[in-house]
């Protein structure tokens, strides 16, 4: 939801974030109808609510904070984001337009989403798909930034996913708090790989899509930025070459593009995402350059795996929020095929 850093937060904020929450004795697993119009009410609450706020993201013993709005006004959405501690980065969007301004290196990243994966300033959205490879359970009920929150549980069909604990307010749907849970062995408690919290939060704010349009629409607003525009253009896996030989079981893809790892550069790396309607793993082949692509890595933190390696005159990424098992599953099922 909001990428990870070195940060400190208020006291408050911390503690908001690490409270315990207050479970119910025995979780229920919910049916198929109820869990799909739980999921559904979180959806909608995402994407079509009126709400701004202070999010809390916590991983690896290390804690960052962000303001965050969301307003939808008929069809039209527009988000921003503004990290409160560390490096100055400001996120805002206007549909799939967006713009991520960095104030003090005076630079400006304008971009469209071509991918719902790449994108996600604001509470995720949990596609009821996710109920194909998750088990919805509810747990009990909880307070969250001064709001009462029904607690569930997303709990893997497989050993390729995390299970993930979240927090969904109890008027309006909105998810407040998602945990992501580490794996385990059967009889044995699952730690938290990385959370993501609201501190505090104002559901049905009046609109104001003029925070986020001053910026997009005012050619001035961005005087003095280096201005970077990616080139990017969507397509497939076979039309670049590549195929996923062996499909991920329960990931689907959701979207393929082709962008320039610099504007104006020739060099062009492509874009793979895919999801299970919870979680996203994003693939990258490029062609390999030997200055920058030194040696092979698998590396975690938090919840986010990496697996980088060499596949012939290519450097092969994927990162996602998986189990490094699932990572190079990917990996490995990655082949190149004649164009």
């Amino acid at each position: 939801m909001i990428p990870p850093a070195v940060r400190w937060v208020p006291l408050l904020a911390l503690m908001t974030c690490l409270l315990p929450p207050v479970m119910a004795a025995e979780a229920t697993t919910l049916p198929p109808a109820e869990a799909k119009a739980l999921l559904n009410r979180i959806r909608a609450a995402a994407s079509t609510g009126n709400y701004q706020g202070t999010m809390v993201f916590s991983v690896s013993g290390t804690f960052s904070s962000s303001r965050v709005g969301h307003y939808a006004v008929g069809d039209q959405t527009y988000e921003l984001l503004e990290a409160l501690d560390g490096r100055q980065q400001r996120i805002l969007r206007h549909n799939d337009a967006v713009h991520t301004l960095w104030p003090q290196a005076k630079v400006a990243v304008i971009e469209k989403r071509e991918t719902r994966g790449a994108w996600s300033t604001t509470p995720q959205e949990v596609d009821p798909q996710a109920l194909d490879h998750y088990e919805l359970r509810r747990e009990g009920e909880a307070r969250i930034a001064g709001r009462d929150a029904t607690v569930l549980l997303l709990e893997p069909r497989d050993m390729l996913r995390y299970a993930q604990r979240l927090w969904a307010d109890r008027a309006t749907g909105l998810m407040l708090r998602a945990d992501v849970m580490a794996l385990a062995a059967p009889g044995q408690e699952r730690g938290i790989l990385e959370s993501t919290a609201f501190s505090e939060i104002n559901i049905g704010v009046r609109p104001q899509p003029d925070a986020v349009l001053q910026v997009l629409r005012n050619p001035r607003g961005l005087d003095g930025y280096r201005v970077v525009r990616p080139q990017q253009q969507r397509t497939e896996l076979e039309a670049e070459g590549w195929a996923l030989a062996r499909p991920v079981a329960g990931f689907r893809l959701v979207g393929c593009v082709r962008r320039g790892m610099e504007a104006g550069g020739s060099a062009q790396v492509l874009q793979a995402v895919f999801s299970d309607g919870l979680t996203h793993v994003s693939l990258f082949a490029e062609p390999f350059q030997p200055e920058r692509h030194r040696s092979e890595l698998q590396a975690q933190q938090g919840a986010t795996g990496t697996v980088m390696l060499r596949r012939g005159e290519h450097w092969i990424t994927v990162v996602g929020d998986v189990p490094p098992a699932t990572l190079k599953l990917f990996a490995n099922a990655l082949e190149r095929r004649a164009r």
